[in-house]
């Protein structure tokens, strides 16, 4: 089976490629871990567990990174033993590629086999469940690395200085309707239609677009 896919990712490629080498960032990633434990530079084992249809087992057995090629590339390769589930096995070629000082976008080229009674369940279902574990994997760490807060700044101190460009965006935005608001709470005094549905539905509006604006 072969599948692929990129993500684009709210970091450095220092930052990702540091990240795809963190054996705890990794466990995260991988859909199932349980454990990931580092041996050498380039070897880890692992225990994880997956369901594969009606088949459900822990597989047992290491992780390989190879050809690597810092900060640009790498191949990341497991195998694992379920007993009498069967074995799986496969690895991808991940490539990083720089599209700003803060943005990375990483491509994978992924492939996989396995035998036992996993091999009887089907070509499509397994195509199927790589697929998805393969794409919960990226996304997992793009999110995990791209959230991550830069050192040197809290969390709070992130908070903060994102609600206060919320407050000026919010300020702006309000703004550019108050003129017609005003208009309409005026017709609204002439005509009684302060109570009517409409109104009520233009003032949600408004306090709507405030809420996006800040919690965005």
């Amino acid at each position: 089976m072969e599948m692929s896919g990129e993500y684009r990712i709210a970091a450095p490629r220092a930052k990702v490629w540091a990240a795809l080498n963190d054996p705890a960032i990794l466990k995260i990633s991988i859909p199932g871990c349980q454990e990931l434990t580092r041996l050498s530079d380039t070897e880890m084992s692992a225990v994880v567990q997956a369901k594969v249809g009606m088949v459900r087992a822990t597989f047992t057995g290491a992780v390989i990174l190879s050809n690597l090629n810092p900060p640009k590339s790498y191949t990341i390769t497991g195998e694992g033993k379920g007993g009498v589930a069967g074995f799986a096995k496969g690895g991808a070629d991940v490539v990083l590629v720089e599209e700003g000082p803060n943005t990375t976008l990483l491509r994978y080229t992924a492939h996989g086999q396995v035998g036992g009674k996993l091999a009887q369940i089907g070509a499509r279902l397994i195509d199927a469940t790589a697929k998805q574990m393969a794409d919960q994997f990226f996304a997992k760490f793009a999110e995990k690395v791209g959230a991550a807060a830069e050192p040197g700044e809290t969390a709070f101190e992130k908070v903060e200085h994102a609600v206060e460009h919320a407050v000026e965006e919010a300020a702006d935005a309000v703004a550019e309707v108050a003129h017609e608001a005003e208009e309409e709470v005026e017709k609204a005094a002439v005509t009684d239609f302060l109570g009517g549905p409409q109104m009520w539905a233009l003032l949600a509006l408004i306090a709507g677009i405030v809420l996006i604006i800040v919690f965005r």
